[in-house]
């Protein structure tokens, strides 16, 4: 019988949906080969009780994996793409990006309102600086509420910290079937998502001659083109999790579309462009949207909250 394949993998619900997604994609790629998953608590499972944007950046939720990942206790990591760094640390590569869910963020409110029914001084639920600050940019009326927790617990809030709403990640409400809940999909022009959002990583290490064709059968080129592009926007930015960034990208017929904003985090200035070009291009076009933003103000407005947060 061939060696096991063990993925790496958070307890919670939806990232172990995510993992066993992954573990029947290989099964069904790989019928011979038994995989396992293995369960690793990182420090963002374990700290709950504080605003991201107060504990670290984007490796908050993935750190512990990805040591265990370099030292041979799994075989393969399987993370949300938007909570990757934007640097994978020496050894390990991205092996795949799995088709994209739907990378839209959604509001569940109360009696399924929109948004812009919506009471005036609504309290609304989010632990992300990027949602807070476009809410805030469309409507400076309301009162944001940081939201810890999977997302079960966030949706338990809804009732138990007395929110309006909260806004979550289209993905994870679809992942765990609970798209009834969603009262609106909130429009790319008005929540421009993360980067990353929707999208799976299979982390893998580079050398790894053995898993790198297994994750490979499970890759999406106009999925990985996208997070290409936008990961490079970050990765110019040098912006972690926590911080108003949001960049998005569509790939079609062998064309990138890269959407990149820069946003205060009350939303009183919010810096915003697009470009375009051949899917090839992804990641110089990532960094060149990047460069466009500095150019216009970003760099203050991510020096500014840096020095609030230090």
């Amino acid at each position: 019988m061939p060696e096991p394949v063990v993925i790496g993998t958070r307890g919670s619900p939806l990232a172990l949906w995510q993992a066993e997604w992954v573990r029947t994609a290989l099964k069904r790629h790989f019928p011979a080969t038994p995989v396992e998953l293995k369960i690793i608590k990182t420090q963002g499972d374990k700290i709950l009780d504080v605003p991201l944007a107060k504990v670290g950046g984007k490796g908050l939720f993935v750190k512990e994996i990805e040591e265990a990942l370099i030292d041979g206790r799994v075989d393969l990591a399987v993370h949300s793409m938007k909570d990757m760094p934007a640097e994978v640390p020496e050894g390990l590569a991205i092996g795949a990006v799995p088709e994209r869910e739907d990378p839209s963020d959604v509001l569940i409110s109360r009696g399924g309102r929109p948004l812009a029914a919506l009471p005036l001084g609504s309290r609304i639920g989010t632990s992300s600086l990027r949602r807070a600050a476009q809410l805030l940019h469309h409507r400076p009326d309301l009162i944001i509420v940081p939201l810890r927790g999977n997302l079960d617990t966030r949706l338990r809030k809804l009732d138990t910290d007395a929110l309006e709403a909260v806004v979550l990640a289209a993905a994870g409400v679809r992942r765990l079937g609970l798209a009834q809940r969603i009262s609106e999909h909130l429009d790319a022009e008005l929540m421009l998502p993360a980067v990353g959002q929707g999208a799976l990583c299979i982390e893998i290490r580079r050398a790894d001659t053995r898993i790198a064709p297994m994750a490979a059968a499970l890759d999406h080129p106009a999925a990985r083109a996208a997070v290409t592009g936008e990961r490079a926007f970050l990765r110019r930015l040098e912006g972690g999790c926590q911080v108003p960034i949001a960049g998005y990208a569509t790939v079609a017929a062998g064309r990138i579309r890269i959407t990149g904003l820069v946003a205060d985090v009350d939303g009183s200035a919010v810096i915003r462009h697009c470009l375009s070009g051949p899917a090839e291009a992804a990641e110089l076009l990532g960094i060149e949207l990047a460069e466009v933003l500095l150019g216009r103000g970003a760099k203050r407005l991510l020096s500014k909250l840096t020095a609030t947060l230090s």
